[in-house]
């Protein structure tokens, strides 16, 4: 979803599956004020977070401290995606399905540290 984003944050031309109207268009959004971060598109933020996730969860689940910092690097990616979704509801008033997307796939992922995070505290 990230990747797809900042595919269409560089885009030109317009999205068509992702246009229902002015409350959901994943262009406004995408190519808003709030779409980059010092310079940096809030997607490829995305997409190097959920890259990080995935390196932490495949190949390093051995380590001892990954469960701290798979909970922690979910929850800071959950408080980044809650603050873009807020934005999109009462600054820009347009929803982005992508975005939205997004937000679900990593409240899931802190769901599932969390339970990572204590099954390990209780081994």
């Amino acid at each position: 979803m990230s990747a797809v984003s900042l595919q269409r944050h560089y885009a030109r031309s317009a999205t068509g599956y992702c246009e229902f109207g002015e409350k959901f268009n994943c262009d406004i959004v995408n190519r808003s004020a709030y779409s980059t971060l010092e310079g940096i598109p809030v997607a490829a933020i995305g997409v190097a977070g959920y890259a990080a996730l995935f390196v932490l969860a495949s190949f390093l689940k051995s380590r001892q401290e990954t469960p701290n910092r798979l909970l922690g690097s979910a929850i800071a990616g959950l408080g980044f995606a809650l603050y873009l979704t807020y934005v999109e509801a009462y600054v820009l008033s347009t929803w982005c399905i992508l975005c939205l997307s997004s937000l679900g796939l990593i409240s899931l992922i802190s769901v599932l540290a969390t339970a990572v995070k204590l099954r390990t505290a209780r081994a």
